[in-house]
C-alpha cells in the first residue's frame, strides 16, 4: 500500500502546477493575439519594397515578444554563484603596438549609433546635429576624423549611420553638406517595433502607418537584424570590409584606434568591448564578467537587489562598458544566418502623454558578447567621453581639451588624467540655458568638483580650481563676475557684483 502525501503538500502541488498551467496558457493567448495582429497589419502594406522591411521587422519583434513571454512565465534569472570577474584572456590591457600597418584600415568601416533625439537637452532633432565645440556638432567631428584618417593614411573607410525612424530624415537632409568630402557616407535605418500595451500585451498600433508615437526604435542591440534586413551587411562583405567599429555618436573619445585593431586581428577575435575603469560616476555601468566559463556583459537590471552593493562596488567589478565595439563582419553574418543571436531583453516601462502605460522590449549591443570568439580591451579613460547632459557640455567645451582634426585630446597641464566632477542644476539643463548662463566656459584644467545649484551666472575669463561649490538661495541671483579666481571655495546665499 502505498503512502498518500498529506492533503496540504498535495493540495500546494496541484496549485504548482496550475499556476504553471495558467502562465503557459496566458503565455500561448498573448502569443497568438499578438500574431494576430502582426498580420492583420503585414497584410495592410501593399508596396513590395517597403512590405519587405516591414515584414522582417514584424518577424524580428514577435520572435523578440514571445521570448519574453516565455522568459517572463520561467522566471528565469542569472546564478549569482556562477558570476566572476574576467579572467585574463576575457580582458586584455590597452597595450602601444609598434609599426602597425595602417592598410589595415582599408578592411574597416566606422558605424556611429544615431537613433537618438537631443529632447533630453532641451533640443529639437537628432542628437548628433547639437553644437558641442567651436561651432560643429557631434557629425562634424566624427566627419572630420574619418576624413583626416582616409587622408593621413590614403585608405578608405566608410562612415555609417546608423539612424532610427525619429532621426532618419533629418540626417539625410544635413548630410548634404559633406557631398564633396573625402569620405563615402552611408545610412541606414533601425528597426521600428511596436509599443506594446502593458495591460492587454496587445501592440498599440493598428496599422503600419499608425502614428509615430505607437512606435519606438528597439536599442542598439538591433544593430544585427537592422545590418541584415538593410543588405548593408552583404554590401560591406562584398566591398571587401572585414571589421566595423561602433560607437555612440555622442562619445567624442571614440575615435578609430589602430592599436586595438591590431590587438583584434593578432588574436583572431570576432568581437572586441572597449571597457574601462569604473568611476563614482559609473557604478551602474554593465560590466564584462565571466559566467560559467564564458565572457558575458552584466547589465545592472540583471543584477539581484540584495548584490546590487556587490554590483556597484569597485572592488569585484572594476571596469565598465564604454560601448565601443568592434566586430568582424562575416562573424556577424555567421550567427545571424544561423538565427543564433539571443540578446538579453531589456523591459523599458513608459507612461505615454495619453497616461497609457506601455512597455518597450529592447536589446543591447553588448550583450552579444557571448556569440562570439571574444574578449574585453581595458583603455584609457580618454576613450570615453559621453556628452548626456550639460556638466558634460561644459567639460567638452571648456580649454581643457584641444580640439585638431575633430578629435579631443585632454590639456596635458592637467595633473591627474581624470576629468573633473561637474554637477549644474536644472537651471542648466537645457542647452539654449546652459549657453545663456556662461559669457564664456571657464578655465578647470585645475578643478576637481564643481557644484552650482539655483540661478547663477558666469561672467568671462573665470578660472575654477579644487572644489568650488556655488548654491544660490531661491529667488536670488548669484553673478560670478569677469576674471574671478575661485579655489576651494563655497558661496551660498546670494551674490551680485556691478562694475561701474
Amino acid at each position: 500500500m502505498s503512502l498518500a502525501a498529506p492533503a496540504s503538500a498535495e493540495n500546494a502541488r496541484q496549485r504548482g502546477h496550475s499556476a504553471v498551467d495558467f502562465k503557459s496558457a496566458t503565455t500561448g493567448v498573448a502569443a497568438k493575439a499578438m500574431r494576430n495582429e502582426l498580420n492583420n497589419m503585414m497584410a495592410g502594406v501593399t508596396d513590395p519594397a517597403k512590405k519587405k522591411v516591414f515584414d522582417a521587422e514584424m518577424q524580428s519583434f514577435f520572435l523578440l515578444f514571445n521570448r519574453f513571454l516565455t522568459e517572463r512565465a520561467k522566471g528565469e534569472k542569472l546564478d549569482w554563484e556562477k558570476i566572476h570577474p574576467p579572467n585574463p584572456k576575457q580582458l586584455l590591457p590597452y597595450k602601444t603596438i609598434e609599426g602597425v600597418d595602417p592598410s589595415i584600415l582599408n578592411k574597416l568601416a566606422v558605424l556611429k549609433l544615431n537613433g537618438g533625439l537631443g529632447t533630453t537637452m532641451g533640443c529639437v532633432g537628432p542628437k548628433s546635429i547639437i553644437e558641442v565645440r567651436e561651432g560643429m556638432t557631434f557629425l562634424d567631428l566624427s566627419v572630420r576624423q574619418i576624413e583626416h584618417l582616409n587622408s593621413q593614411y590614403n585608405v578608405n573607410v566608410p562612415f555609417i549611420l546608423m539612424n532610427s525612424f525619429n532621426t532618419d530624415d533629418d540626417t539625410a537632409r544635413i548630410i548634404q553638406k559633406y557631398q564633396n568630402h573625402n569620405i563615402n557616407i552611408l545610412t541606414f535605418n533601425q528597426s521600428r517595433y511596436p509599443r506594446v500595451d502593458k495591460e492587454s500585451l496587445l501592440p498599440c498600433p493598428t496599422s503600419a502607418e499608425s502614428d509615430k508615437a505607437d512606435w519606438y526604435p528597439p536599442g542598439h542591440g538591433d544593430i544585427f537584424d537592422a545590418l541584415q534586413n538593410s543588405g548593408l551587411l552583404d554590401k560591406l562583405i562584398a566591398a571587401g570590409k572585414e571589421y566595423i567599429f561602433i560607437s555612440n555618436v555622442d562619445n567624442l573619445g571614440a575615435v578609430v584606434d589602430l592599436n586595438i585593431m591590431q590587438t583584434m586581428i593578432d588574436n583572431q577575435a570576432e568581437y572586441v568591448m572597449e571597457v574601462t575603469d569604473k568611476t563614482k560616476a559609473d557604478v551602474k555601468g554593465g560590466t564584462i564578467i565571466d559566467y560559467d566559463g564564458t565572457v558575458r556583459l552584466l547589465e545592472v537590471a540583471q543584477v539581484p537587489k540584495d548584490h546590487l552593493d556587490e554590483f556597484c562596488s569597485t572592488r569585484k567589478f572594476k571596469i565598465f562598458n564604454t560601448n565601443n565595439i568592434w566586430c568582424n563582419l562575416k562573424a556577424i553574418k555567421r550567427v545571424m544566418d544561423e538565427d543564433a543571436m539571443n540578446l538579453e531583453i531589456i523591459i523599458n516601462n513608459k507612461v505615454t502623454e495619453k497616461g497609457q502605460a506601455i512597455i518597450q522590449l529592447e536589446t543591447a549591443i553588448g550583450a552579444a558578447i557571448k556569440h562570439f570568439n571574444a574578449f574585453g580591451i581595458n583603455v584609457p579613460r580618454s576613450r570615453f567621453l559621453p556628452v548626456k547632459q550639460s556638466s558634460d557640455l561644459m567639460l567638452i567645451k571648456s580649454k581643457l581639451y584641444t580640439l585638431e582634426h575633430g578629435v579631443l585630446t585632454m590639456d596635458p597641464a592637467r595633473e591627474f588624467g581624470s576629468t573633473p566632477v561637474i554637477k549644474l542644476g536644472n537651471e542648466f539643463k537645457k542647452v539654449a540655458n546652459f549657453e545663456a548662463r556662461f559669457k564664456s566656459i571657464p578655465n578647470i584644467t585645475e578643478l576637481d568638483h564643481l557644484t552650482v545649484s539655483g540661478d547663477v551666472h558666469f561672467g568671462k575669463g573665470i578660472k575654477l580650481s579644487g572644489t568650488v561649490i556655488i548654491v544660490c538661495a531661491e529667488g536670488s541671483k548669484i553673478q560670478i563676475p569677469d576674471y574671478s579666481v575661485l579655489e576651494n571655495k563655497l558661496i551660498s546665499g546670494n551674490l551680485s557684483i556691478i562694475d561701474h
